[in-house]
């Protein structure tokens, strides 16, 4: 045993890139909300490409660690304090076996990434260390934590940069978290899906126009945006169609549902936008009460957008991999 959960706090689990190629068991990806803040709080501990790490929603989880270990804490910015004092988010932090970890609210952004070097040691499901909660796969049963849980940590070597390993500590450097969470409000980038002339004019000019309002029933299968709702400029007979992260979806009730990491692989509703995938990230830390507007982008643009982000983040990456290696 390395970690024992004593407080699991809101909605803990644990996350990797997800369990993709198994649509057609019916069983969808899970996997990280914001994948760019899982990838970087594994390289600011030196893990490789892939490991697990502990997605934290809203309100964090207390750990006592039995072991030593190396730390990082990225996405939502979160009280963090380490045997009661402050540890600072977006840095590698070393804790010495017996620290007491709490986690509290999140000042900023909804979900916050704790990555461990060495990663979550459990076992694999489906080639996956995602636990998708709502199918009840993965890790813990496809459970949350819950207190009392045991949590190994994988083999790994020391960490370099921490050679004295005595107390908690912390790098005197860390990763400016602002590129990475939307502190602007920006709107997000729609572009028109298969159903979207079926709505009438008006949907059609509020679905770009007007303010949604990220619902208290969302969850990790989907965003519900509260707002004037959109009417079908007549009713539709659909059968079950693909649909993935992203996709936006009009329910009878009018209010859109934006599909998120634990998408269904199918969906009856009609699909009438698709959230540019550079977005993702950025929808995955509205929090519940948050505003929520779009902006209509073709598919050129949202393209290279996500090229542009992946080539800042792998040069991020690799600047993390050089610091640490010169530490």
């Amino acid at each position: 045993m390395s970690i024992e959960v004593i407080k699991p706090g809101l909605l803990s689990s644990l996350q990797d890139v997800g369990r993709r190629g198994h649509a057609s068991l019916g069983l969808g990806r899970a996997g990280v909300m914001d994948e760019p803040a899982w990838r970087l709080a594994n390289a600011l501990v030196g893990n490789r490409a892939g490991e697990a790490a502990l997605e934290i929603t809203l309100a964090g989880p207390t750990l006592r660690f039995a072991r030593d270990a190396v730390i990082a804490l990225t996405g939502g910015i979160i009280e963090s304090r380490a045997d009661g004092e402050p540890l600072p988010p977006w840095t590698s932090c070393f804790l010495p076996a017996g620290t007491l970890l709490r986690l509290g609210g999140m000042r900023h952004g909804c979900r916050s990434y704790l990555a461990v070097r060495g990663g979550f040691d459990a076992a694999p499901v489906l080639g996956s260390r995602s636990t998708d909660l709502h199918a009840r796969v993965g890790p813990l049963d496809g459970r949350a934590l819950q207190a009392g849980d045991k949590l190994d940590i994988g083999r790994h070597a020391a960490a370099r940069w921490f050679p004295t390993r005595r107390g908690v500590q912390a790098l005197r450097w860390g990763l400016d978290p602002q590129p990475w969470l939307d502190y602007a409000n920006a709107p997000f980038g729609l572009l028109r899906g298969h159903h979207y002339d079926a709505l009438d004019a008006a949907s059609q000019r509020a679905l770009y126009a007007q303010r949604f309002i990220v619902s208290k029933d969302s969850n990790r299968t989907g965003s519900r945006m509260d707002g004037q709702p959109l009417r079908l400029d007549h009713p539709l007979e659909l059968v079950s169609e693909a649909t993935l992260p992203g996709t936006l979806q009009l329910p009878p009730s009018g209010q859109p549902i934006l599909l998120l990491a634990e998408a269904p692989v199918t969906g009856g509703y009609p699909r009438i936008g698709q959230l540019a995938a550079a977005d993702l990230p950025r929808l995955a830390q509205r929090r519940p009460g948050d505003a929520v507007c779009f902006r209509e982008i073709a598919m050129d643009e949202a393209l290279e957008r996500l090229r542009a982000r992946e080539e800042s983040l792998q040069r991020l990456l690799q600047r993390i991999e050089q610091r640490l290696g010169s530490a």
